[in-house]
């Protein structure tokens, strides 16, 4: 897994995806943070990683799209069925790679929060509750992309399907709400990753949210394997 690992993350910054993900995500947060916390002089960073959390939709495909679809264009994939690498492994390797460019873009938008301690006034505990359900966010729509574009052949068609359940699943709320007391709205709500996120974003700590958050994640992460075996054994 190590050198699965390794491999991915190398080829994020031998290749412009890295630069890429980060760069257009660093200027649409900077954006969100011009025209919020600098024009309104606001302290409150909770608003702006709500804000910032639409791009974990927008932008976690482009992460995702090469993860399995590269491997197939360039028919590297066979090199995972004839090693003694399991796929659980394989996966790992990948999704710990996509998940360290993702925290090294969050990272650098610390700069967001020491600009307002030092002109203004931080809300720090606060501040770093909101970015641990940011990041636990992130993770998840990470982990749900990889199952979705296990099976994809083209980078393209991986990103286009990624997006398109990214959408649905954020969608989820404003079709839960306006379904008001039906099951299906409950079961909409229990699903939606913004909802999870939203103690978070208001300070809280919330142990059931974090805890759902990493089972989420375990799960797309073995719908993942479970795909590239079914693949393995020749079933899809």
């Amino acid at each position: 897994m190590k050198a699965i690992f390794k491999r991915e993350l190398e080829g994020y910054f031998h290749t412009p995806v890295g630069y890429v993900f980060m760069g257009v995500f660093l200027m649409l947060g900077s954006i969100f943070f011009g025209a919020g916390n600098l024009a309104e002089r606001s302290g409150n960073m909770t608003y702006l990683l709500r804000n910032m959390s639409y791009l974990w939709m927008l932008l976690c495909p482009v992460l995702t799209m090469r993860l399995f679809a590269g491997e197939r264009v360039k028919n590297t994939d066979v090199l995972w069925y004839a090693s003694p690498v399991s796929m659980a492994q394989v996966v790992g390797g990948k999704f710990l790679s996509a998940l360290l460019v993702m925290l090294l873009t969050v990272v650098c938008t610390f700069v967001y929060p020491l600009l307002v301690a030092i002109y203004g006034k931080l809300y720090l505990a606060e501040t770093l509750v909101a970015y641990l359900g940011f990041i636990l966010q992130g993770g998840c729509f990470i982990a749900l992309d990889m199952a979705v574009t296990a099976s994809s052949r083209s980078q393209v068609t991986a990103a286009i399907w990624a997006f398109g359940v990214n959408l649905i699943i954020w969608l989820s709320d404003a079709v839960s709400a306006a379904l008001g007391t039906h099951a299906l709205a409950r079961v909409l709500a229990f699903f939606s990753l913004n909802q999870r996120f939203t103690p978070f974003a208001a300070g809280q700590l919330s142990f059931a949210n974090m805890g759902y958050a990493l089972i989420f994640m375990a799960a797309m992460l073995f719908v993942c394997v479970r795909v590239l075996d079914a693949r393995r054994y020749g079933e899809v």
